[in-house]
C-alpha cells in the first residue's frame, strides 16, 4: 500500500458525524432514533481508520450470527462501494477481514465468551472495539471487553452503538449519565441520505403513535412494560425541559445548637436544583422522603402552592443530620415553607427540625396506642391508606398537568415506576422511588398551606377620605 494514494470525499459521510471521524476518546457512544445512519457511518469510519492507522478491531454483537448478517456484511459493503476490494482479504467462514497494511478486523458473538478471551490478531494487539446493538449485551460482558483493551502502548477505543429503548438500562447509567462516554445522539433528521418516503413513514407516527415516535423516531429513552404514570406525557415533558437556574446547597453557621446565617452557595455539583427562585408573598410547601428500607436517597421538593409547580429539588445520600439542616434552610429560604417530611423509618428529621425551631411543619392525626386518643403529630406517615391516595393524586397531575414538573430526574424516575405482578405500584427492580414519593407527599400536604398570596393592608388619606387598600384586592372607599 506504500504507493497507493486513496482520496475520500467528505460528501460520502453524513455531515453530523464528521467531527467524530478521527475522535480518539476512550469511549464513544452513538445512539438515537431509527434510520439515523449511525451504524453505516461507524462502518465507514472503521474502514477509513483501518486504511490510515495502525490498529486491530474487534466487532461484537450478542450473537455470532447477528454479527454475520449485520456488521460483517456492512463493512464488506463499504469496502466494495469504495472500490477497495483489492486491498482487503475477506474470510466469510471465519468472519475476518484483513487489510494489506496488516490491520485486521475480527467478528465475534457474546454467546461464546471463551472465544473472546482467546481471540488474537496476527499482527499487534487489540486496540479498538465496536459493540453494535450494545443494549442487547450484559454489563459483565462489556466489562470483560474493557479488560481486553488494557495494556500495550497503542491508543485504545471502545465504540458503542444502540437505540435507547429502556430508560432503566444499565448502559444509560454506565456510559451516558456518568459522563464516561463521548455521546453522539442523532435521529432520522440527521440522515441526509434518507429518502423523502422514508421520512414520511417515520413522521406519520407523530399522529398514529406519538410515544413510538418519541422513542423510535427521535431516539428518546423509553420504557419497557406498563408504567404507573402516563409515559407519553412524561416523555413529551422531558423533551421540553429547561436547565435549573441554580445548582448548589446551603452553607450555614451552626452555633449554640442552632442554624445561623444560612446562605445559598452555587456549586455545579450541588445536590439542590432550583428551577424557579422564591418570590415575595408566595406560599410554598416542601415535601420530603427519607432514606429508609429499599431506599438510598433523601429527597425534597419545593412547590409553589399557588400553582403546584415544582420549583426546587433536593436529592442526596445524606446522613439524617445534614439532611435535616439542608431541609430547614431550604424551607426558610422559600418564605418559611410548610415542611412535611416522611416519618415512617425515622422521626429524627422531624424532631430535629423542631429543635432547630422550625415548627411550621405538616401535622397529621394519629391514634395514641396507649390512650386510644387521637393525637396530632408532626410529619407525614405513608400507610396502606395514604400511599395509594398520594400516588393517585400524583398520577392525576402527570395526566393533566405534567408541565408542573420541571425536574428531569423526577420524570425519569416516574418512567420506571411500574405495577408489580400483584398490581402494586412501585419502583422497578433495581430502581428508586425516592423522588416520586417525595413529590407525592409534597402535593398531598398542600391543603395545610395557604393557597393564595398573603395580602398586606395599608391606609392612606386623600382630602379627608380614608382608603383601605391591599395588594391584589379591590379598593373600597368608605
Amino acid at each position: 500500500m506504500e504507493n497507493i494514494n486513496i482520496k475520500i470525499k467528505k460528501s460520502i459521510f453524513n455531515p453530523v458525524y464528521l467531527p467524530y471521524l478521527e475522535n480518539e476518546d476512550r469511549y464513544l457512544a452513538f445512539y438515537g432514533g431509527g434510520s439515523s445512519g449511525k451504524s453505516y457511518f461507524i462502518a465507514q469510519r472503521w474502514i477509513y481508520l483501518i486504511l490510515k492507522t495502525k490498529m486491530n478491531l474487534l466487532v461484537v454483537r450478542q450473537t455470532g450470527k447477528s454479527n454475520r448478517d449485520s456488521t460483517f456484511a456492512l463493512l464488506v459493503q463499504i469496502i466494495r462501494e469504495w472500490n477497495l476490494s483489492s486491498l482487503f482479504s475477506i474470510n466469510k467462514s471465519n468472519l475476518r477481514i484483513k487489510c494489506e497494511n496488516g490491520n485486521e478486523i475480527i467478528f465475534i458473538g457474546l454467546d461464546d465468551v471463551e472465544k473472546i478471551k482467546s481471540t488474537t490478531f496476527e499482527n499487534g494487539e487489540l486496540t479498538h472495539e465496536w459493540i453494535e446493538e450494545a443494549t442487547e449485551c450484559q454489563e459483565e460482558d462489556i466489562n470483560q471487553l474493557k479488560i481486553r483493551m488494557r495494556g500495550g502502548t497503542s491508543k485504545k477505543q471502545m465504540v458503542l452503538s444502540f437505540n435507547p429503548i429502556n430508560i432503566s438500562h444499565w448502559i444509560k447509567k454506565h456510559f451516558i449519565d456518568s459522563g464516561l462516554a463521548t455521546v453522539v445522539h442523532t435521529t432520522y433528521k440527521d440522515n441526509k441520505f434518507l429518502t423523502d418516503d422514508d421520512r414520511k413513514v417515520l413522521e406519520s407516527f407523530k399522529d398514529t403513535d406519538p410515544y413510538y415516535y418519541q422513542v423510535y423516531g427521535l431516539g428518546q429513552w423509553g420504557i419497557l412494560g406498563k408504567t404507573y404514570f402516563n409515559a407519553r406525557n412524561i416523555q413529551e415533558r422531558i423533551n421540553h425541559l429547561r436547565e435549573p437556574i441554580k445548582v448548589g446547597s446551603f452553607s450555614y453557621v451552626y452555633e449554640n445548637e442552632q442554624i445561623k446565617d444560612y446562605r445559598w452557595q452555587d456549586d455545579p455539583n450541588g445536590f439542590i436544583k432550583i428551577y424557579k427562585d422564591r418570590e415575595d408573598r408566595i406560599p410554598y410547601v416542601l415535601g420530603g422522603d427519607t432514606s429508609g428500607e429499599g431506599s438510598d436517597y433523601f429527597t425534597g421538593h419545593v412547590l409553589d402552592n399557588t400553582t403546584g409547580e415544582q420549583v426546587a429539588v433536593l436529592r442526596q445520600e445524606f446522613d439524617e443530620v445534614e439532611y435535616t439542616r439542608q431541609m430547614v434552610c431550604l424551607a426558610r429560604y422559600y418564605n418559611d415553607a410548610l415542611l412535611g417530611i416522611e416519618a415512617n423509618f425515622s422521626t429524627y428529621p422531624i424532631q430535629e427540625a423542631e429543635r432547630l425551631r422550625y415548627t411550621k411543619q405538616y401535622v397529621r392525626e394519629e391514634e395514641d396506642t396507649y390512650t386510644g386518643r387521637v393525637a396530632k403529630r408532626f410529619g407525614f406517615k405513608t400507610t396502606s391508606v395514604s400511599r395509594p391516595r398520594i400516588l393517585a393524586g400524583l398520577q392525576t397531575i402527570v395526566l393533566e398537568n405534567v408541565n408542573l414538573i420541571n425536574d428531569k430526574d423526577t420524570l425519569e424516575e416516574m418512567l420506571v415506576f411500574v405495577r408489580n405482578e400483584k398490581g402494586r405500584p412501585e419502583a422497578k427492580e433495581g430502581e428508586h422511588d425516592d423522588l416520586v414519593m417525595g413529590l407525592a407527599i409534597a402535593h398531598d400536604i398542600r391543603e395545610q398551606q395557604s393557597f393564595k398570596i398573603e395580602q398586606r393592608r395599608y391606609t392612606e388619606t386623600y382630602g379627608g377620605i380614608s382608603v383601605n387598600s391591599d395588594f391584589g384586592a379591590r379598593i373600597e372607599i368608605i
